[in-house]
């Protein structure tokens, strides 16, 4: 029995874009880039010719059978697919593939003027492309064997200053610049640890070498700067088993664009889709959607490439789906853009305890679904909905949600101040307060924490670096951390903006709790300073307060700078406030979030539907930040209503909710659960009897149950805090721990109740399965336990097994309570 327990136990928890391309147009081809100056002697262009759709989307990349020419050959002459300039003037570049032809609009312009490399954008460039300024390399803070650089360039006046005068400029040699170690060692002719990096007849060994022979002139005021990246085809659809070049273009201040294929970075965001290579061609290996993160120059953008499913789907696949809100037509667009078939609706019973635990986190009674079940209205489920809603259990779950991002635990706050904190957003929820209006009260707070509840965000973050760190990843899904030491190299957040941030909150000043918080009753005085600034380390001065890309403050504004970031920050045209509550609100629901990790929104992770992201943004905007209205819209759709049953052709989808996703419950879902299956209460310690795991205000409490199952500690503001990972001390908590079979065993518990009143086997049967499964049991089911159970009671009868009836009976309830049907949300 030991063995078939935790076999069982185990077995269930291991169980567990639509792109805009260009105007309509006819089917052919199409040359990548259309147009193009090339404005000096060493300016190149690589040309790509790109197939065209009936709508004019570009699909696949023609690799085959393509002839380019130039109509000027003195002007532009054609070299290994890509454009050479030979002298000003005109050409245009044509493209021919069978009876298809294509062309591009070409112009040379300073082709007989001076030419220089320019340290902060082309050996810079280098540098980077070769990883020699990576985390790994010399980018490292401490540099590699005594050489050091700026982690991806971030400072170039540093990065200058150790190539030309570290160790005496023995680096570089500017009388001989072949003899210079930047040159002999990454080309190999110099023992170097990195190996080979280019080789001597390179490019990029041209830029170095002769950037050395100019003198190594530094980085100056006047040298033009990066303003836009592009990527062509930014959007493209695809089909396994092709190849497709990326092209990437840097636009600069002074107005001229580069070709900068050839040193910038790429990564694929989704490897099961495409792969991509070290100059941009990407293998399409499989059905689904890719994004390749391009960076260069500390600039990121992405192309997106979709493959449909080899799937034959039909337009009346998708012409039955159920449309009922803007939700299902983003859904179902996407769908059918990847010729993913969406599975049916689920059955009463499925939605029933399904959106009863997505929303209040609790089990529906038996009368509860015995009522629903009979009831033949068609509009039951959306009474169902706003009944839901509107329960005092949809406070206690919402008001737990919210305490997680907020980080309310007695780890770090004395209690009465985890009573005040929990309070206070208990109230917001209770009250339905506009998620804008309830962000605006956590940033602006001060005063006393036990007065005011929501100061004690502040009680919790006393650094302004912290401060500014975690109002970007509470309330925006963005991890600025890296910003702290270095321009970010996932996103555009520079040092200068992160500091800038952090400024924001350089006044925020505090008292009380003295060297030890957890002395005393926990008061803490949040108040505001009119002067104080926070330095930048690398500059040693402060930087301008700022919400990160909004127009800067004046050191001397007395207004509290928290005001400001506020109104920036709760904004409607703030994008990224908006689509991280939805994010969040989104993956409560569907198990995943349109972008993931769900607090992790920066622009290099892009969401599986940025359409229905945005859309879904707009709408809360519209409901003027009302969350209610955003889950009443997810319910009601289609969309979250699917079974969870694939159909052929969707059975690998896990990102574009083709049907519901199969996931564990919750820790604190799962233990109230058990306690409502079972009519057992668990008893927390120090706290009043009854009291149900949603309903506890601090995540410190002590409970095995719940940090087995992956409760929070809620020490860091991060969705990665929680887990439901499965292990093995889950499977064995779950076969002989204390929580479920003391609960089995209690006095007055829900099998004493049904055996005390002398019920059938097919009442006890019934009983388990609608409290705990919500639905009836299937005829074999019935059966098989019938059967089960009445073997049992003539052997207790026959006086072979006493008490055998009652534990046959814990058995039942354990075999449906440790069910993967019971343990997860379906």
């Amino acid at each position: 029995m030991m063995m078939l327990r935790v076999m069982l136990a185990l077995a269930c928890l291991l169980a567990a874009g639509t792109f805009s391309g260009m105007a309509a147009a006819e089917p052919g081809i199409a040359i990548l880039p259309g147009e193009r100056v090339l404005s000096n002697v060493e300016d190149r262009q690589l040309l790509v010719v790109q197939q065209l759709g009936e709508t004019g989307r570009y699909l696949g990349e023609v690799r085959q059978g393509v002839v380019l020419s130039s109509s000027n050959p003195r002007v532009v002459r054609i070299e290994d697919q890509t454009a050479v300039p030979v002298g000003n003037g005109e050409a245009t570049i044509t493209a021919r593939v069978g009876s298809q032809t294509a062309t591009a609009a070409f112009r040379v312009t300073g082709h007989d003027e001076p030419f220089a490399w320019s340290f902060r954008n082309h050996v810079e460039s280098v540098l980077s492309k070769a990883g020699c300024n990576g985390g790994a390399c010399h980018g490292a803070r401490a540099g590699k064997n005594g050489f050091r650089l700026t982690l991806f360039g971030f400072d170039l006046e540093a990065d200058h200053s150790y190539l030309t005068r570290q160790a005496a400029g023995r680096r570089v040699n500017f009388r001989d610049p072949g003899r210079s170690l930047v040159l002999t060692k990454p080309t190999g002719m110099l023992p170097h640890k990195g190996g080979v990096r280019f080789e001597p007849d390179s490019r990029e060994y041209r830029v170095l070498a002769e950037w050395i022979a100019a003198g190594g002139p530094a980085p100056a005021d006047s040298d033009p700067v990066i303003v836009k990246l592009d990527v062509l085809p930014k959007y493209s659809r695809q089909t396994s088993g092709q190849q497709q070049q990326l092209l990437v273009q840097a636009h600069f201040s002074d107005g001229h664009v580069e070709d900068v294929t050839r040193w910038a970075k790429y990564v694929s965001v989704n490897m099961s889709v495409a792969n991509v290579g070290d100059h941009g061609l990407v293998d399409i290996v499989g059905p689904g959607e890719a994004a390749v993160k391009v960076w260069y120059l500390n600039w990121n953008e992405m192309a997106f490439l979709s493959a449909p499913f080899p799937n034959a789907t039909t337009e009346e696949t998708f012409a039955g789906a159920l449309v009922r809100n803007f939700i299902d037509e983003h859904v179902i667009a996407k769908l059918k853009s990847l010729n993913l078939p969406p599975s049916p609706l689920c059955d009463d019973a499925t939605f029933l305890r399904r959106a009863f635990l997505d929303t209040i986190g609790v089990l529906p009674t038996a009368d509860e679904t015995t009522a629903f079940l009979a009831d033949k209205a068609v509009d039951k489920r959306s009474r169902l909905i706003d009944a839901l809603l509107d329960r005092p259990e949809f406070v206690d779950y919402w008001s737990y949600k919210w305490s997680d991002l907020l980080l309310v635990s007695g780890e770090r706050l004395r209690p009465d101040a985890v009573k005040a904190y929990y309070g206070w957003i208990r109230q917001q929820v209770e009250q339905n307060t506009p998620w804008d209006e309830f962000t605006r009260q956590i940033v602006t707070a001060k005063g006393s924490a036990l007065e005011h509840g929501a100061a004690n965000f502040y009680a919790l973050h006393q650094d302004p670096t912290i401060m500014a760190e975690t109002v970007s990843q509470a309330f925006m899904g963005l991890s600025i951390n890296c910003a702290k030491c270095h321009n970010h190299p996932l996103e555009k957040w520079t040092n200068d903006q992160y500091y800038g941030m952090a400024n924001l909150f350089s006044r925020v000043r505090a008292k009380g709790w003295g060297g030890d918080f957890r002395s005393g009753d926990g008061n803490r005085i949040i108040f505001t300073d009119t002067q104080g600034e926070l330095p930048q380390p690398s500059t040693g001065r402060p930087q301008p307060p700022r919400p990160l890309d909004a127009e800067p403050l004046a050191f001397d504004d007395p207004r509290d700078r928290r005001e400001y970031l506020a109104d920036w920050l709760v904004s409607p045209d703030n994008p990224y406030f908006t689509r991280s509550i939805v994010n969040r609100v989104w993956a409560n629901y569907f198990g995943v979030g349109l972008v993931e990790a769900v607090d992790d929104l920066r622009a290099t992770n892009p969401a599986s539907n940025e359409e229905l992201l945005h859309a879904a943004a707009d709408y809360l905007v519209e409901q003027d930040f009302d969350l209610k209205a955003l889950m009443r819209a997810i319910l009601h759709s289609s969309a979250y209503q699917r079974s969870s049953q694939s159909v052929p052709g969707n059975e690998n989808d896990t990102r574009f909710y083709s049907h519901y996703y199969v996931r564990r419950l919750p820790a604190e879902v799962m233990l109230d659960a058990l306690s409502r299956a079972t009519s057992q209460v668990t008893t927390f310690k120090d706290q009043k009897e009854g009291v149900r795991a949603l309903e506890l205000s601090d995540a410190a409490v002590e409970s095995y149950f719940l940090s087995t199952f992956g409760r929070p500690e809620r020490l860091i503001t991060c969705a990665c805090e929680r887990t439901s990972e499965p292990s093995m001390t889950q499977v064995l908590h779950l076969y002989n721990g204390d929580t479920v079979n003391k609960k089995l065993q209690a006095k007055g518990n829900r099998i004493e109740q049904l055996l005390g009143e002398n019920a059938t086997h097919n009442q006890i049967i019934d009983a388990v399965f609608l409290e705990a499964l919500c639905r009836s049991p299937q005829p074999r089911e019935r059966d098989a336990y019938r059967q089960i159970l009445a073997d049992a009671q003539a052997a207790e009868k026959a006086d072979k097994e006493p008490g055998e009836y009652r534990r046959t009976v814990e058995d039942l309830y354990w075999a449906i309570l440790s069910s993967r049907e019971f343990l997860f949300n379906h």
